[in-house]
């Protein structure tokens, strides 16, 4: 529940190109190619036949064993093999959102195996927010899995009973939502197939397929173990004995609890900075320091963030793509964890990365449209967005009381001076002025659009007042609008002229 997961992957996969093997990201299988064994007459796995999904160029691998070591995908790649084969794996849905860090402790979590229908919640600090999940369902492998609104519910309601009375979880402060696939298995071997494992199994098939499948991150050497184990064992192989037990990863080598401070001294990066840095890429971080853009300020000296709250570097882009990163996806998802920390953050760094990756990588400015459009699209349905804006549409009901009602139509009308029943970009700009407030054009055009239900450009009462019912419901939290809205009339009404008039004229 610790550990940053996209990072140990990537760095299980660097560390294996550092002792010799040749790595292909975005590379599927589209069949396994098969030779007759001379002696004995039966068909042998020899290869497989893939395709750069990015490029669409196909090529042959040819190999002396061939492992399938492809999570919920496991049963596709053994029906390449086999087509009567029966499935082991049983795909699992588990749901997972976050939340602000306030809602847990910095250095304890919580872990519920007896929860209201069975299911074990846990309650975690992660990346100095908090993760809270998760759920157990039946699912279909898909690339692209959807959380629900019904399973970030049940989080959340799993979720009060462990908070105090006076703390209020709202359905707003989910900052981001995904739903996983747990591939679940069966032994194949087993004569009870019903029985569902959480450990690996390692299988052979008579054409010498070896596959290894469900598992978890905690037991990775040991699966990998067997599964070499088994492969040479069945393929006649020369291997001496296994080195993973001390084998450190990418960064180990040279990474110290205080490598931070370094950091922080040598190249001038926050302290906060410095130790994302230090914990995500060990002793790689200076690589990454040494490619930071100055900052032209007096502190930090290099590291301009890519959003203001998380402690993610415009060089981490960079560094990224020399580290296999080919889309946008992978920067806000994997590279970063932007994406899986708060969607709305990472929409907003989406343009500056792009930017970046585009002069890394050659991009058209056609190619950084589709990448951008995919990257919103991937925050929309796969990160939880669509699910939270989906707090506030055109059918959300106004539950406000009729003091309420009034109340926020007054505030309304001190930006629609001219009563057209909407407020524009020009209308907010035009208090803001009033109270010698400056924001950017292209930041206003962002806040009202959360808001305008319809995209017309354009903020109507209606919407407004929706709005403000879903944040006192506790659905929407944070909303920019609502905010700036309030402290624009607060700050109107501190300058409201006190008529004196009653008391003389005053001195």
């Amino acid at each position: 529940g610790q550990h940053n997961d996209a990072r140990m992957n990537l760095a299980i996969a660097l560390t294996a190109a550092r002792y010799g093997a040749a790595i292909a990201n975005y590379t599927e299988v589209l069949g396994l190619l098969k030779t007759t064994d001379a002696a004995t007459g039966k068909k042998r796995v020899r290869g497989v036949r893939c395709r750069d999904v990015l490029t669409g160029q196909e090529f042959d691998v040819k190999a002396k064993c061939v492992i399938n070591a492809t999570g919920p995908f496991t049963d596709s790649v053994r029906k390449m093999d086999d087509q009567e084969v029966p499935n082991i794996c049983q795909p699992s849905a588990g749901v997972h959102i976050v939340m602000p860090g306030y809602y847990s402790p910095d250095n304890m979590g919580l872990l519920d195996p007896a929860t209201s229908d069975g299911r074990v919640i846990f309650f975690l600090p992660w990346e100095k927010m908090t993760i809270a999940g998760t759920t157990d369902s039946p699912t279909d492998v898909t690339s692209h899995p959807i959380p629900t609104e019904e399973d970030i519910n049940f989080i959340l309601n799993e979720v009060r009973n462990y908070l105090g009375g006076d703390v209020e979880v709202r359905r707003g402060d989910v900052l981001a939502a995904w739903s996983g696939i747990r591939p679940l298995v069966t032994d194949p071997n087993s004569k009870d197939t019903q029985s569902i494992s959480r450990n690996h199994v390692v299988a052979i098939s008579e054409s010498g397929l070896v596959t290894i499948a469900g598992g978890k991150w905690t037991t990775y050497r040991a699966m990998a173990q067997d599964t070499i184990d088994a492969a040479i064992q069945a393929h006649g192989l020369k291997a001496g004995s296994s080195k993973t037990i001390g084998l450190q990863l990418q960064g180990a080598e040279d990474w110290s609890p205080t490598l931070y401070i370094r950091l922080a001294q040598d190249y001038g990066l926050e302290s906060e900075v410095a130790q994302h840095l230090a914990s995500t890429y060990g002793g790689k971080a200076f690589d990454v320091a040494k490619i930071a853009q100055v900052t032209g300020k007096r502190w930090p000296i290099v590291g301009k963030r890519l959003v203001s709250e998380f402690p993610y570097i415009e060089a981490e882009v960079v560094y990224g793509v020399k580290e296999y990163a080919r889309t946008a996806v992978d920067m806000i998802s994997r590279r970063t964890r932007l994406a899986f920390l708060n969607v709305q953050a990472a929409e907003e760094a989406l343009p500056r990365i792009v930017d970046i990756m585009g002069k890394e990588l050659n991009w058209s400015e056609q190619k950084k449209k589709e990448e951008l459009e995919t990257a919103k699209r991937f925050l929309y349905y796969e990160m939880g967005y669509k699910v939270k804006s989906d707090q506030l549409t055109d059918s959300s009901e106004i539950s406000l009381i009729p003091a309420d009602i009034e109340r926020y139509k007054k505030r309304f009308h001190m930006f629609d001076k001219d009563k057209k029943g909407f407020i524009t970009i020009l209308d907010v700009q035009r208090v803001l002025e009033s109270i010698s407030v400056q924001i950017a054009e292209n930041t206003l055009h962002d806040i009202l659009n959360e808001v305008d239900l319809n995209k017309n450009g354009q903020v109507e009462l209606n919407e407004f007042l929706q709005l403000m019912s879903a944040i006192q419901k506790g659905r929407v939290s944070g909303s920019r609008l609502a905010v700036l809205m309030k402290t624009a009339e607060e700050n109107l009404r501190q300058r409201t002229v006190i008529p004196v008039d009653r008391s003389g004229g005053g001195l």
